[in-house]
């Protein structure tokens, strides 16, 4: 008898319902949530926010978007950091797209600082959907360091016409700084993403 191929299947939405369950109204608790560190944390309060769009310009209400960043000192929440732990700040969040009315993400946080070797200040984006059977890796960067961003040696690497996509919008309308990121899976805006 011959083997035939076995069908290709792809990923569900469980990974959302599992690791954000309180945005479904789960009696779960998730390990991170949008709202990143806590109110004693120094730093500027600022907000990201956007959508996660498909090749067509659709957006996407099943996606799921980590961040990870340095606190306002350019430190990171972690034991390889030696210049000391901020502890009051985790600098993790999580958050899906399937419960905002607009499936839009957001995340409430601190402006990061920068963390030195040239890296320009950022936030570290990883995107997990339907679909995909490996997550992909970007970084928000601010359109305020400007300069930093011609030292940054991972912005460096991307081609100039293409590092766009990588640098948020500001909106200084509201009591905080609210930062646009949206996130292009495919098509002509596609958001550059890293082999990590």
């Amino acid at each position: 008898m011959k083997k035939k191929q076995t069908p290709s299947q792809t990923v569900g939405p469980f990974f959302a319902y599992g690791l954000t369950p309180e945005q479904y109204d789960y009696d779960l608790t998730s390990i991170a949530v949008p709202e990143v560190g806590g109110q004693d944390v120094e730093g500027e309060r600022i907000r990201i926010e956007g959508q996660v769009f498909d090749g067509e310009g659709a957006p996407i209400g099943d996606a799921m978007i980590e961040i990870w960043q340095a606190d306002a000192a350019g430190r990171y929440a972690h034991s390889a950091d030696g210049r000391g732990s901020n502890a009051n700040f985790t600098g993790f969040g999580r958050v899906g797209t399937g419960t905002d009315p607009q499936q839009r993400f957001f995340f409430e946080t601190i402006r990061p600082g920068a963390v030195g070797n040239g890296q320009a200040p950022h936030v570290n984006v990883v995107v997990f959907m339907r679909g995909m059977l490996s997550h992909a890796y970007t970084r928000i960067y601010f359109p305020e360091n400007a300069k930093a961003h011609a030292s940054d040696p991972v912005l460096s690497s991307v081609p100039a016409e293409r590092r766009e996509t990588l640098i948020a919008q500001l909106d200084e309308s509201g009591a905080i700084r609210v930062y646009r990121f949206d996130i292009h899976m495919q098509g002509p805006q596609e958001t550059v993403f890293f082999d990590v």
